[in-house]
C-alpha cells in the first residue's frame, strides 16, 4: 500500500526561516509514513536538510532588497513573464504527477501576494482535481503587521475559497492568531494551533562549539551590523577569553564576508551558517543572534542564554513583537535594532554574567510532531471517503 503523498509549497524570499520551517515540519511528516515532496521557489541553501523528502527546486527568486519591495530572479533582474510561465508549468505539471492526497501551501493566503501568478492556478487545480487534496495552509504564529483593510478581507476571502484547514505554528498561551490577524475568528474552524516547529534533533556527543559565545545572523542576507558589532566588543565584555563563532548567512555578499573574516583576531571564528547549529547552541556559553521564528525557537529548545536583536527591515514586525513577548517573560534579552550600539550589546552582554540558562519556558516546542500528526490523520481521512 502506497504511502499518501504530500506537496508541500515554500518560498523564502530573503532569509531562509519558512524554508528552515517547512522542511522540518517535512522531516515530521516522513517519519509518520508520508511520502512528501517539498517544491521551493528560493535560491539554493546549502544547509537545509532535506533527507528523507522529496525536494524540487523551482527556477529561483528572491527579494531585491530587505524592504520586499520587489522580486527578483537569481540574476537580480526583475521577474518575467517567462519565468513565471515556467515556475508555473513546472507546479502545476508536478502537482499533476504526484495527484497529492495533501496539499500544502506556506504562509498564503496570510502572505506571498506576489506569487498569486502561480499560486492561484495550483489552488484553482487542486479544488477540480479528480479526487481533491485537502488544502492546508501552514502559518507561523505572527503576521506582519497590515494596515489596509481590503488586504485583510482578501486573506480572508481567499482562505474561505481555497482552503480545509490552517495549521497555525504556536502556542495560543504565548501569542493567539488574532493577536496579528484580527479577523482569525472568522476561520476559527479552519485553525488548528501546533506549537512551535523546532529542530530538536541535537547531538548529544558533539562537543562543537563548547562554551563559546555563538553570533548569528541567520542565513539570509542580513546581519552585517551584528557580526561587526561582535567582533568590536568583543574585549570589553567577561567573555573575552572564550572563542566568539560568528555565523554568516550564505547569502551575505562575498565580499562583506571576506571583510568580517580578514578583520577576526585569534579567538574570534568567523563562518558561514552550520548544519549543526543546534549543536552549537546546546553547548554554547551565549547565543546573540538575530530575532527569527526557528532561532529564537532553538534557543529556548536548547536552554540556551540567549541575547536577540530583532530585524525590523522594511515594515517588518514580526520578530519583534515575538522578542518583545519571549522578554517579558524572562526567556531572551532584547536590544532593538535601532537601538544597536557598542555600549549597549556590551552591556546586554555583561549582563548576563550571572544568569543561568532557561530550563522551563513553558511554551509548547512540539509543532512539528503535531503538524505531523494532524496531516497524517486528514490523508487517512480522506482515504476513507474515497473508499
Amino acid at each position: 500500500m502506497s504511502a499518501p503523498r504530500v506537496l508541500f509549497y515554500v518560498q523564502h524570499l530573503l532569509g531562509i526561516g519558512h524554508l528552515k520551517r517547512a522542511t522540518t515540519l517535512a522531516r515530521a511528516m516522513t517519519e509518520q509514513g508520508l511520502n512528501v515532496t517539498v517544491v521551493s521557489g528560493g535560491e539554493f541553501v546549502p544547509v537545509i536538510d532535506d533527507r528523507g523528502m522529496n525536494f524540487v527546486q523551482l527556477p529561483a527568486i528572491r527579494s531585491a532588497d530587505r524592504t520586499f519591495s520587489a522580486l527578483v530572479d537569481a540574476d537580480g533582474i526583475g521577474l518575467s513573464d517567462t519565468l513565471k510561465t515556467r515556475r508555473r508549468a513546472k507546479l502545476l505539471d508536478l502537482f499533476g504527477e504526484l495527484c497529492p492526497q495533501i496539499l500544502i501551501i506556506e504562509l498564503f493566503p496570510f502572505g506571498r501576494r506576489q506569487l498569486e501568478f502561480e499560486l492561484i492556478p495550483l489552488l484553482d487545480a487542486a479544488k477540480v482535481a479528480k479526487q481533491r487534496p485537502v488544502i492546508v495552509s501552514s502559518v507561523r504564529d505572527i503576521l506582519v503587521e497590515k494596515n489596509n483593510p481590503h488586504r485583510v478581507e482578501e486573506m480572508v476571502k481567499k482562505a474561505k475559497a481555497y482552503f480545509d484547514r490552517i495549521l497555525v505554528h504556536g502556542d495560543p498561551d504565548f501569542i493567539a492568531f488574532d493577536k496579528t490577524f484580527p479577523r482569525a475568528q472568522e476561520l476559527a474552524d479552519m485553525l488548528h494551533y501546533t506549537g512551535y516547529v523546532v529542530e530538536r534533533h541535537a547531538s548529544s556527543n558533539e562537543t562543537k562549539g563548547k562554551g563559546e559565545v555563538i553570533v548569528s545572523s541567520g542565513s539570509g542576507a542580513v546581519g552585517e551590523l551584528l557580526l561587526r558589532s561582535a567582533q568590536r566588543i568583543r574585549p570589553y565584555t567577561y567573555l573575552s577569553d572564550v572563542n566568539w563563532r560568528l555565523l554568516a548567512g550564505h547569502y551575505m555578499d562575498e565580499q562583506v564576508f571576506k571583510s568580517i573574516h580578514s578583520a577576526a583576531v585569534e579567538g574570534v571564528i568567523v563562518e558561514r551558517a552550520r548544519p549543526d547549529f543546534i549543536n552549537l547552541l546546546k553547548n554554547c556559553r551565549l547565543s546573540i543572534s538575530q530575532g527569527g521564528y526557528n532561532t529564537v525557537m532553538e534557543v529556548l529548545a536548547t536552554g540556551a542564554n540567549g541575547i536577540a536583536i530583532p530585524y525590523a527591515g522594511g515594515q517588518e514586525t514580526e520578530q519583534t513583537l515575538r522578542v518583545k513577548l519571549m522578554e517579558e517573560r524572562g526567556l531572551i534579552r532584547q536590544i532593538p535594532e535601532a537601538r544597536l550600539s557598542d555600549k549597549i550589546l556590551i552591556d546586554t552582554v555583561n549582563n548576563t554574567q550571572n544568569q543561568k540558562p532557561s530550563r522551563n519556558n513553558r511554551i509548547n516546542l512540539d509543532g512539528a510532531i503535531t503538524s505531523a500528526n494532524l496531516v497524517a490523520s486528514w490523508a487517512r481521512e480522506l482515504k476513507e471517503s474515497y473508499a
